[in-house]
Formats: C-alpha cells, sequence, structure tokens
C-alpha cells in the first residue's frame, strides 16, 4: 500500500515537472517561485505571516459571504469548508517509517560516499571532488543559496520539457562532452603516478 502511495506521489510530480497538467504545473511553479523571490526581499518570518495572512483573508471573507448568502435566502447548508474540515491530514506512522527508512539509507549512502572521498580511496574520485569543490566556491561567491534554489526551480520546471523536445540533439552534444571530458581524464591519468584506477 505504502509503495502505491509512493509510486502515485513520484507519478504527480513528474506530470507537474512535464507540464502534462498545465494548469497544475503553472500554479505550483507560480506559487514557488514567487515565495522564493518574496523571500529574497522580506525574513521568512515575514513571508510566513503574509501568506498567513493572505490565506486568512481569503477563506474568512468566504466564511462571511457564505453565512450571509445562507441567511438571506434562509437556507441551511452548513460550513462552507465541512469537506475540507472532515478530511484527515494525519500522516500514518507506516509512512513516516517507510520514508524515514528510505531518507536512512540515503544519509549513510552519502556519509559512506564522503568517507570514501575525503580518505582518498581512489585518487582520482577525490582530484574531482576537490575540484568539484573548488568550482562551487566560485559559484557560491556569485550567488547565495536562495538565488541558487530559485535558479533550481526555474531549471527543474523547463529543462525535462526541453530534454524532451530536443533529446536527440541533447544526447548527441552530451556523448561528444562525455568522450571529450574521459579522453582528458585519460591524459592526466596517464601522468599522475599512482592515479590509475585498479582493473575493475
Amino acid at each position: 500500500m505504502e509503495k502505491k502511495q509512493w509510486c502515485g506521489l513520484k507519478g504527480r510530480a513528474v506530470e507537474l515537472v512535464y507540464w502534462r497538467d498545465v494548469r497544475s504545473s503553472a500554479g505550483v511553479f507560480g506559487a514557488t517561485t514567487v515565495l522564493l523571490l518574496a523571500l529574497t526581499q522580506f525574513s521568512v518570518v515575514s513571508v510566513v505571516c503574509y501568506v498567513c495572512l493572505a490565506v486568512l483573508s481569503v477563506t474568512v471573507s468566504f466564511r462571511v459571504y457564505k453565512s450571509v448568502l445562507q441567511a438571506v435566502q434562509k437556507s441551511d447548508s452548513g460550513h462552507p469548508f465541512r469537506a475540507c474540515l472532515e478530511c484527515d491530514l494525519g500522516v500514518s506512522q507506516a509512512t513516516v517509517e517507510t520514508h524515514l527508512d528510505v531518507a536512512l539509507a540515503r544519509f549513510n549512502a552519502v556519509v559512506r560516499e564522503l568517507r570514501r572521498l575525503f580518505l582518498v580511496e581512489d585518487l582520482v574520485d577525490s582530484l574531482k571532488f576537490a575540484v568539484l569543490m573548488w568550482l562551487l566556491t566560485y559559484i557560491g561567491a556569485i550567488f547565495n543559496g536562495l538565488t541558487l534554489l530559485i535558479l533550481g526551480v526555474l531549471t527543474l520546471f523547463t529543462a525535462p520539457v526541453v530534454y524532451e523536445k530536443y533529446q536527440k540533439q541533447i544526447d548527441h552534444y552530451l556523448a561528444l562532452a562525455r568522450s571529450n571530458l574521459n579522453g582528458v581524464i585519460a591524459k592526466v591519468q596517464a601522468k599522475i603516478p599512482g592515479a590509475k584506477r585498479k582493473a575493475e
């Protein structure tokens, strides 16, 4: 049961990212982008409070409107949000345990990989990691974390659609770049003593 729910959740996320339902994707993309842009101008506390006030103003106005409408029409249709109030929004313990197990497995995998890189189990992989960290220092000097998050959201909602449309061309250029990179790595490995990988 939990696996079906997880697959359903992943399926909905994929549909959002690939813009299968344009209205839903536009809503999520727009709301996320506006929220992140608001966070660049205001503190987290201010943004959360303004969002809560905006939602409350809509729900209170709708509730008052429905109450007035019921009084004028002398109807007894009940609370306008009754269906939402009766929904069970709780998370089951089994769901929490499943997600915790997945998160723990991934955390342990990351810790093992970092240990391998920092303790130089493979010199080439550790050097690649060092180059990546060095490049990230320049990116960190140009962008802050929130800007990177905004760029990440923009990429998440545009890259899959672009890749789906131009897959052949992108795969062709990626293969060329990969072969050139492998050639450079092979040359570097030949020049550095002890940098050759163990035979797999």
